[in-house]
């Protein structure tokens, strides 16, 4: 009795597992994801202040850079297509492509796609660098800092996983990255904005005295 007890426990749990298995692929790609871009986003300021020059290769890291770009956009796929196969919360087409067309969570799910189509966006924008001209490739560029922080909003408003303290620790310690980063980017910006201004001509000093 107790041994068939048990087998039926057994099979209500298996069932419940695999009824929920898309909702489990869909937070693990998500965090993925997540984590992907806000590397992408690191390393991408990395590269632009120049705080890792020579140790690796500039080239080493842009190389990098653009894996992890293409890699957030195809866990990002994932994460999407998991919740449409998903029977927990039954996301439909519109709920994963049109801000707060979703019932469940509306803001938060609406923080997701706008995140979804600024990546998507960024990676395009990449795929035709050459094609585009450089000051609109730049501006379009650098919405991949912004797109961090919506897909980090995103994360702590709907993600289930959000209270988790490893969870806690690697977004805040990404989050720091970023703000170091992003600080020493806009001084080096600075630096190379002064250093680029002309001397300011000196005035003989034959000049000066018949000035006087």
């Amino acid at each position: 009795m107790q041994s068939a007890l048990h087998q039926a426990s057994l099979a209500q749990t298996t069932v419940l597992e695999s009824e929920q298995l898309w909702w489990y692929v869909a937070r693990a790609g998500g965090i993925v994801a997540l984590l992907l871009t806000g590397m992408a986003v690191i390393w991408g300021l990395a590269l632009s202040t120049k705080v890792m020059d020579g140790t690796p290769s500039p080239k080493w890291l842009l190389a990098l850079h653009k894996s992890l770009g293409a890699l957030s956009v195809t866990f990002t796929g994932i994460h999407v297509a998991a919740l449409m196969l998903d029977s927990y919360v039954h996301f439909g087409i519109t709920d994963v492509l049109v801000p707060f067309a979703s019932e469940w969570q509306p803001g938060a799910v609406a923080w997701g796609i706008v995140t979804t189509y600024l990546l998507l966006a960024v990676q395009v924008s990449s795929m035709l660098m050459k094609r585009l001209p450089r000051h609109w490739w730049k501006r379009i560029h650098l919405t991949s800092w912004l797109l961090f922080w919506t897909g980090l909003i995103h994360g702590i408003t709907a993600g289930t996983d959000a209270a988790h303290p490893i969870y806690i620790a690697v977004t805040a310690t990404m989050t720091l990255l970023v703000l170091f980063l992003t600080i020493a980017r806009s001084l080096s910006a600075k630096k190379r904005r002064r250093g680029s201004r002309p001397a300011r001509a000196s005035v003989p000093a034959v000049a000066q005295s018949a000035v006087r």
